[in-house]
């Protein structure tokens, strides 16, 4: 072990090691050649005194120590993109990227043409796009704004609520004219359900008031809720999904909307600390208003 602190090139060549499962794949991932990253990990081994990798018959193997340093190596990454990021405001506070992260489906059914209006007014600005149901950590600067669907709990976070996202069961007219339509909750288990793999905090708040479904009873188990989405309009079965994003298909029709029906509070985030960032500033005001007039168009075509 030395005593130099490792540099941040070495533990980024880790985490492209680590990530991809060999040197070679690293080594794309990163634009350099197959003996500078394999150079690089043995110098982070050396410098910390510990092995990271061995060698297995499908690649590189990490080992209990590369495991445990993972999410370190994984916040120094963050730390970076986040110091890269905030280095455009020296040149131009309006240019540069801004990263922003959200939901899957609201990342590809909600957000798009929100974003679209942004570029046609700053086009100087940069979208990275992060569509994931994993909480970012908007602290660790994962992400620099987040739509979430549950209000943050750090003080150091700015967040503007925007609303509720109504949600509902939903067919396709073909499913029901085959199938039936449930006439009560207790009917829903004679049919094909669309539903999670996985339970989530929000699943079990919906089990709290009465929604008693479980992974068993569908036929059709997924956490990815464009597969969910994509499976309603398919005809496959009944499943949960946003009120706004079935209501322009007349073919999708609200299956026990007395008994069952949800909503998603909704937010918007960021780190106070990008409070003074312009490009920020405009990303968090378009989301914000934005994915308001989302929920807002259905409220109205619904009242």
């Amino acid at each position: 072990m030395t005593t130099q602190e490792p540099g941040w090139d070495l533990y980024r060549a880790f985490l492209a090691v680590l990530e991809e499962g060999s040197l070679s794949g690293g080594a794309r991932s990163l634009g350099l050649t197959q003996p500078t990253v394999g150079r690089q990990i043995e110098a982070l081994e050396q410098a910390l005194g510990v092995k990271l990798f061995t060698r297995s018959q499908t690649g590189l193997a990490a080992t209990d120590t590369a495991l445990t340093l993972r999410p370190f190596a994984e916040n120094l990454r963050a730390t970076a993109n986040a110091l890269r990021r905030a280095s455009a405001d020296a040149s131009a506070s309006s240019h540069g990227t801004v990263r922003v992260t959200a939901s899957d489906v609201v990342g590809v059914e909600v957000l798009p043409p929100i974003l679209t209006a942004l570029r046609e007014q700053h086009p100087a600005i940069k979208i990275e796009l992060v569509l994931s149901n994993r909480t970012q950590d908007l602290l660790q600067r994962d992400a620099d704004i987040a739509v979430r669907m549950v209000q943050p709990s750090q003080a150091a976070l700015i967040a503007r609520r925007v609303g509720a996202i109504p949600l509902g069961l939903f067919a396709h007219r073909r499913y029901l004219d085959l199938c039936g339509m449930p006439a009560s909750i207790a009917d829903l288990k004679h049919h094909a359900l669309i539903g999670f793999d996985q339970e989530t905090n929000y699943i079990r708040t919906m089990q709290r008031r009465g929604l008693s479904l479980s992974r068993e009873m569908f036929s059709l188990c997924t956490d990815n809720q464009l597969a969910q989405l994509a499976a309603i309009r398919a005809g496959y079965g009944i499943g949960m999904c946003q009120t706004a994003l079935a209501k322009p298909n007349p073919d999708l029709l609200p299956v026990l909307p007395q008994a069952i029906a949800g909503e998603l509070e909704t937010w918007i985030v960021m780190h106070e600390d990008l409070r003074s960032s312009e490009r920020c500033r405009h990303v968090f005001d378009a989301l914000a208003s934005g994915v308001s007039d989302y929920i807002s168009r259905y409220l109205d075509d619904d009242a």
